[in-house]
This record gives C-alpha cells, structure tokens and sequence, in this order.
C-alpha cells in the first residue's frame, strides 16, 4: 500500500474482527487494519485463519489466530467463542478502545460479549462496539429466522452501526425495525480502495489477459450462486458470437463445476481461462477491457471498485448498490438483473468499442480517487470511533 500521513489526534487501541476470506468483508476490514496501523493507531485484528490480504503485507497489525479447541461435545470448534476470549486477553492485558466487528454474525456477537464481560471487570474501561455490515450478513445468514432475533439483538446493542451502501442501510432498517428510538441508525461509510496499487499502471505487457487476441473482459468472485456465474458465461456468449473475444474467470466456489461444464457445451474453450484464486489483482484487472459482475444481489461491489480504480470500465447487473458505485453511461454500463439480452449488448459495446470503453475507463479510475480513496473513507472510520468514544457508553 502508498504511505499514508498519520492520523490527527491520539493513537486508539482498536480490536478489527473478521472473516478471513477473498470476499469483500474480509478484504475490507484487512486493509481497514493495515491502513490504521499504517497512521498511527494500535490494531488488533481477531480471526480464526490470517486473511489473505493481511497475510501477503508486512504491515505493522498484531494478528491473533483463535481457533478454540476441538472438543467431542462440539459438531465444529467453536471459533467465535475463541475469538471472544482472545480479545479478552488482549483487553486485561493491553486495553482496547474501539471493538470493529466486520459481518452481524458471529462478530458482533464476540464483540458484544467481549464488552459485557470487560464491563465486568471494569465499566469505564471497556472497549465500545462499532458493527459494520456487508450484505448477506442482512440479506442472507441474518435474516433467516433461526438467526434475525439474535441479529437485530446485537445491531441495537451496537455503539455505532455501519453500512457499506445506502442500499444496505435501507434494507437492515427495514428488514430489523431500526427507525426511531429502537437502536442505532444505520451510517453508511462506503467501501474504499487502495488507488495506488489499484492503478492503470498495474498491468504487465506480458500478462495472460495482455497476450490474447482479441479484447477480454474479466470476472473476478466466489463463484456462489448468487454470482450467477454460469449465467455470466451465456451472456458472454451471446455478446462475442464469432468474433475473436475472451473471458477470464478468477476465484473460486461452488459454481465453478457448472461453469466448467457450460463452457465445454458451448464450445467456448479457448475463449474462457478458469485462473482459481488469486491475490495479485491489479495485474489481472488493469489490462482488461471491461470488468464483469452479474450479481443477483450485491451490497456494494467491491470488485467493481478495485476494476474501476485500475481504469477498467464496468459491466454490471443494477443489483443492490452497484449503482452507488458505477455511474451507467459514465463508467461502466447497468443493465437489470435478468435482462441477459441488455447485458449482453453492454458487454459486446463496450468489448468492441476499444475507444468507448478507453474512455470510460479514464471516467471510471477519476471517480475511484476522487470519492473511495481509502485514506479519505479510512479518516471516516476513524471519525466514528472518536465519536463514540466521546459519548457515554452503552451498558450490555
């Protein structure tokens, strides 16, 4: 990452938890860690595995592994209980000030323990909880019934609730009956990008998206239904016809057999490359011509973001807060969630349209600086904290 000034005021003492994944939760809070510790402040990051963007950096965030102990009564180790009782000893033995859980469940819940028992021992003293949620933590995995009591428990409990969309915000306050004097408004901070590494200039000439004939667009998820990727596949197909095109398809999940298959009928096996997971993104997004997204549902699009802070105009589905993100006409194209036929000709107009796409993707990169450089969103963070912490806390 560019270095960053340091951070007005006194250093906080802050506790990150988070899932320790290639998806937007744990992308975000692992370079929300590293971008803190990089201005000053003290970060604690808790999970059960090192995510992989804190794992490729030699950036200066105290990293606590809690697995728990397998033990036979359990059907899995409970790691959210380990996560609880490391940020214990962290607290005893340190002093935390800030607790940012990344995803309702189950690091709110950590968090909202860790705070019960640190005013156990020491009200004044404890840590306050700042919740951030991503999407299907709403969406999804909180807003099943064996889960959305517990929930709307921990985000009314919460010092201070973030979304990453207004899209988002909408949703939870709907979804959990959050307006007037029931809990925390929901703010929202978008997601943010490092545009520094992120750059049109990440792009080597020698790169497998460089050396194909013909422009290619890239697609970069986990491949779980709710990115359609095989859906994405058909409309690929049906954008290019016969003309020499290709498709990159980065990461990993559940769909990827389906994919694999949809190309092998579709003859499309020397136009689509399957890469697997993949941490060195810039290289793959900066020579692309266009990204691709065809998410069902998308809190934000993350993705989108490093591919347009890389100067790669967008192709996407009008999912959730994606047009939060992608201004259609201006720096990438939108179409509806199921209109394959629309996006399919976004696609093949912005494939084959080498100057509108150029220019695109100039609007795109200027938009990526000027409103979600990550150390303009990061001071947003940092704000909160200070924020919440000026205020009297909230008893568990």
């Amino acid at each position: 990452m560019s270095e960053l000034p340091r951070s007005p005021g006194a250093p906080l003492r802050i506790g990150v938890l988070c899932h320790p994944t290639y998806g937007g939760s744990g992308v975000v809070a692992s370079e929300l860690a590293l971008t803190l510790a990089e201005i000053g402040h003290e970060v604690h990051l808790f999970s059960h595995e090192v995510p992989p963007r804190l794992a490729r950096s030699p950036g200066r965030v105290l990293m606590h592994r809690a697995q728990g102990v397998p033990y036979p009564l359990f059907h899995s180790t409970p790691h959210d209980l380990a996560i609880t009782s490391a940020i214990l000893d962290v607290h005893r033995a340190q002093g935390l000030d800030v607790l940012h859980a990344h995803y309702a469940l189950p690091h709110a819940v950590s968090a909202y323990l860790a705070r019960a028992a640190a005013q156990a021992d020491d009200a004044a003293r404890a840590p306050r909880v700042i919740t951030t949620l991503h999407g299907t933590d709403i969406t999804l995995v909180g807003n099943d019934p064996s889960y959305a009591p517990l929930t709307q428990f921990v985000i009314r409990a919460s010092d201070a609730v973030t979304a990453v969309s207004h899209w988002l915000a909408k949703e939870t306050a709907e979804k959990f009956g959050l307006s007037g004097d029931k809990g925390c408004a929901v703010e929202v901070i978008h997601n943010f990008v490092d545009t520094k590494w992120f750059s049109p200039e990440a792009g080597s000439p020698r790169h497998p998206c460089s050396l194909r004939t013909g422009p290619t667009a890239v697609h970069v998820s986990n491949f779980r239904p709710v990115k359609r990727t095989p859906w994405l596949v058909r409309a690929f197909a049906k954008a290019v016809g016969a003309r020499p095109a290709n498709l990159v398809l980065v990461g990993d999940g559940p769909d990827l057999p389906a994919c694999r298959e949809l190309v092998r009928e579709l003859g499309l096996n020397e136009r689509v490359t399957f890469l697997g997971e993949r941490d060195a993104l810039p290289e793959l997004l900066a020579p692309a011509c266009v990204f691709v997204l065809t998410s069902s549902s998308e809190s934000f699009g993350l993705s989108a973001l490093e591919a347009m802070s890389c100067g790669t105009p967008v192709v996407a589905t009008r999912a959730g807060g994606v047009g939060e993100v992608v201004e259609h006409g201006v720096s990438g194209l939108l179409s509806g969630i199921d209109d394959l036929e629309g996006f399919a000709a976004n696609l093949a107009e912005l494939l084959f349209d080498p100057a509108r796409a150029r220019a695109m993707g100039e609007v795109a990169r200027r938009q990526a600086v000027e409103r979600f450089a990550r150390e303009r969103v990061v001071e947003r963070y940092v704000d909160l904290y200070r924020r919440v912490l000026a205020r009297a806390p909230r008893l568990s």
